[in-house]
């Protein structure tokens, strides 16, 4: 009999917490799982007492959806999804174009699948009438109740939007250890100075999740009552999805220099015997205690960790208005914003600013330059040089601050010097340049007067 509202293939944690908060808010949903045994286990324990049911194989899961048929893979990305769904068509003896299917971001990790996650919904719009109730009902809500989660856009844009907060997600953390390192190697501060400081940030413009855990991290202490931070190998892991924006950032010709950078830091944190070895013979600056007014550079910290941020931001919305253009999506950025400013790991207040940008301007090319942005970057400029100036003359790495400040100060420069790159690819290559006077027309100099005049075919790579 059919009586499920949708289906649910994986039951990993993930799987099993969006299962349960879809019954919490009142849907039937039939689990399954490629090993039948977890069904079972899954119905006796997690969700025993509940209006979850189980199915022993596809074809049974199949008869207990009520039409439209709607089923969740949440398993493993590639050959595994490609099975699942070749199995679904035979199961029905369907051609490929009489499903509607549906790539959608999850964020949030186990906690947000149960409680309220973003959700990123992109692929067959005639889809997301029969899901919409479904998805909105057990995403976050933010400000009235505002769900996060809408549609995104056509093809794989759920996906690629998803991907591209993972890469801001890097570089938030990022952002926010090198604070750390500037409060614990400059000012000498101990961990619970340094998480009272991220609770006194979290009530400005900083509030955010991030900032949030931070704090608690700094002042947990283990059983033997020690701090557990500075016992933490400092070698930090990956799954990927920061690599992979960053590789979409250059196939694109994106400059989105942040959270290459981010992926970069973790990758030399890995090298951690190297480092060891390393810091036994290569010198830096002479070591010397702060000098300065110790408070105002904790501010300075602060507004230079929160123009880093916008600038990933802006570089982020970057990439996806440049996706857009290439697959042709028509992508609702303010809607976006909204979309994370719960449940997931970057959610902020901030996010809401970005969101009232976009509403004021959708055709906005570039966050830095809406007036409330252009203004926060103008009120922390001093703090954010001050900042990396100081770290840079007593020797702490700073990837993700520096690389942020030398975005704004290329993206403000009307000329920079590129002009000179063209005329070194022009003189060793024949690659031809444009003049300033006559865009759109490539010329070719005989710069050493023996080189000939045949230019090289032009291309942008």
């Amino acid at each position: 009999m059919a009586q499920a509202d949708i289906a649910l293939i994986g039951l990993a944690v993930m799987g099993q917490n969006l299962i349960l908060n879809m019954n919490d808010h009142g849907f039937v949903v039939c689990a399954f799982n490629r090993t039948v045994s977890k069904v079972r286990d899954f119905l006796a324990n997690e969700a025993k007492g509940t209006k979850v049911i189980g199915a022993q194989s596809l074809e049974e899961m199949v008869s207990k959806l009520k039409k439209p048929r709607r089923v969740i893979l949440l398993v493993k990305a590639g050959q595994a999804v490609d099975d699942f769904i070749q199995k679904l068509r035979r199961c029905k003896d369907l051609k490929a174009k009489g499903l509607l299917f549906v790539g959608s971001g999850v964020s949030g990790g186990e906690d947000g699948a149960r409680h309220g996650p973003s959700l990123m919904p992109g692929g067959h719009k005639e889809a997301w009438p029969h899901i919409k109730a479904i998805f909105q009902g057990i995403a976050a809500k933010v400000g009235s109740g505002e769900p996060c989660c809408d549609w995104v856009g056509e093809e794989g844009s759920g996906h690629f939007v998803k991907m591209v907060h993972n890469g801001i997600e890097y570089g938030d953390m990022q952002l926010i250890c090198e604070a750390y390192q500037l409060m614990r190697d400059v000012l000498g501060m101990e961990h619970d100075a340094m998480a009272k400081a991220f609770e006194e940030w979290n009530k400005t413009e900083l509030d955010s999740f991030l900032i949030e855990i931070t704090a608690d991290i700094l002042k947990f202490r283990d059983a033997d009552g020690q701090h557990l931070l500075p016992k933490i190998r400092d070698s930090a892991g990956q799954k990927g999805t920061g690599k992979w924006t960053a590789i979409s950032a250059l196939e694109y010709g994106v400059p989105v220099t942040l959270i290459g950078e981010a992926v970069f830091a973790r990758c030399l944190s890995s090298l951690k015997d190297e480092r060891v070895q390393a810091s036994r013979k290569l010198k830096g600056p002479q070591k010397r205690p702060f000098e300065g007014d110790k408070k105002s550079f904790l501010e300075d910290i602060r507004k230079a960790l929160y123009a880093s941020k916008i600038i990933s931001y802006a570089q982020g919305f970057m990439l996806l208005r440049q996706a857009a253009t290439e697959f042709k999506w028509s992508l609702n950025y303010g809607g976006i914003a909204l979309m994370w400013r719960g449940g997931c790991i970057i959610r902020s207040a901030f996010l809401g600013k970005i969101k009232d940008a976009f509403d004021r301007n959708p055709e906005l090319q570039n966050l830095l330059l809406d007036d409330f942005f252009k203004t926060a970057m103008e009120d922390c400029q001093e703090s954010w040089r001050r900042t990396v100036s100081t770290g840079v003359q007593m020797g702490i790495p700073m990837p993700c601050f520096t690389t942020a400040l030398s975005f704004y100060d290329g993206y403000r420069h009307e000329m920079l010097p590129a002009n000179l790159i063209q005329a070194q690819r022009d003189y060793f290559g024949a690659h031809t340049y444009e003049l300033l006077a006559r865009p759109g027309q490539f010329i070719h100099t005989n710069w050493t007067g023996h080189g000939g005049n045949v230019s090289s075919s032009s291309y942008n790579a």
